[in-house]
């Protein structure tokens, strides 16, 4: 199969002839449809990353596809043709379906993530994943849609971590693909304010379609001018950059007893002042990726037309100019969300 490999740091990404996947017992095969560009990748591929990414790693972990090959112990549960979301974790094949999942944890312990370097992922022609991994998409949404529910899943894990009651005020720092989520699910779940501190006026918005009631200027105090909107300051904070630097500028913001919950995913080694988490009884919340459940929540959703996501996939392009579209993504421009389409 072609599918798009990482070479080397600094170096585009390398279209190549590689083997094919082969199903394991408890596999499917995808053929893929659609693969989504997520920021993760991005930092993976950059010297400055604390986790850089193995040499010959293919990348793409927000995908859906049509099923065209089943492991041996799963053919009475799947059939070719099937239209599935891919969840990108393959579990360990001890239990079928994984007790992980069923638990609601969503993710097996000993398994390996796709696209993330361990299994070769989605920027290809082909993806394995485990069969418990597969998730139906309805007639009515489209590969498309399916390949945005990983990452709507992200910010709907975030709001689901962050507690939030209903007329919450909301601050969302950063209108990149996570942020559109969280101010999605935010809005969604029951916040009266949604608030997004955002320089970019493509993505401020953009911000105005996924549930942000108002946009904010990031170079000035945040809290202050969230209270002359809500007349209070934030209740929760949702960091969805991740950059260095920005989880201590929203705790030196915040004001006391705020919630601050780190969803974009900061490669480099970071600084905070412990003394303003003290003084102000803030709690500093981290969330990584979603469970199981909210990926069907999503695809509920999605099938019920309670929430449309069209607009936020900005680009689509082929495995030949894939390359190109991901350099293009390190100084973005109107782009959000770009996916691979084969």
């Amino acid at each position: 199969m072609r599918a798009a490999v990482f070479k080397e740091m600094g170096k585009p990404l390398a279209i190549e002839a590689i083997a094919d996947p082969v199903p394991g017992p408890n596999d499917l095969i995808l053929k893929v449809k659609n693969c989504g560009i997520c920021g993760s990748d991005l930092h993976m591929t950059e010297p400055t990353s604390i986790m850089p990414l193995a040499l010959g790693s293919v990348m793409g972990h927000e995908f859906a596809g049509e099923v065209v090959g089943i492991g041996k112990n799963v053919t009475h549960l799947w059939k070719e043709g099937d239209r599935v979301a891919g969840f990108p974790f393959i579990c360990c094949g001890d239990a079928t379906p994984c007790m992980n999942f069923s638990t609601g944890r969503g993710q097996c312990l000993k398994g390996v993530g796709v696209g993330l370097g361990q299994s070769h992922g989605a920027y290809a022609e082909y993806v394995r994943i485990g069969s418990s991994g597969g998730f139906r998409l309805p007639d009515n949404v489209t590969f498309r849609e399916g390949a945005m529910v990983e990452p709507l899943a992200v910010g709907l894990h975030a709001v689901d971590m962050a507690k939030m009651e209903r007329g919450a005020t909301v601050l969302v720092i950063g209108a990149g693909p996570v942020g559109l989520a969280t101010m999605l699910w935010a809005k969604f779940l029951g916040a009266r304010h949604v608030i997004v501190s955002e320089k970019a006026k493509v993505r401020q918005d953009m911000a105005m379609k996924f549930g942000a009631t108002d946009a904010i200027d990031p170079a000035q105090g945040l809290t202050a001018q969230v209270e002359k909107i809500a007349g209070k300051g934030p209740d929760i904070i949702f960091e969805c950059v991740g950059a260095p630097g920005l989880i201590n500028m929203a705790m030196m913001d915040a004001p006391r007893g705020a919630k601050i919950v780190v969803a974009g995913v900061c490669q480099q080694p970071d600084t905070i002042m412990p003394l303003m988490g003290v003084v102000k009884e803030l709690n500093l919340q981290f969330v990584l990726g979603y469970r199981a459940a909210d990926f069907d929540y999503v695809i509920a959703m999605i099938a019920s037309d309670r929430i449309d996501v069209s607009e936020m996939v900005t680009d689509v392009v082929d495995l030949d100019t894939l390359p190109g579209a991901f350099e293009a993504l390190r100084h973005p421009s109107h782009q959000c969300k770009v996916l691979l389409e084969n």
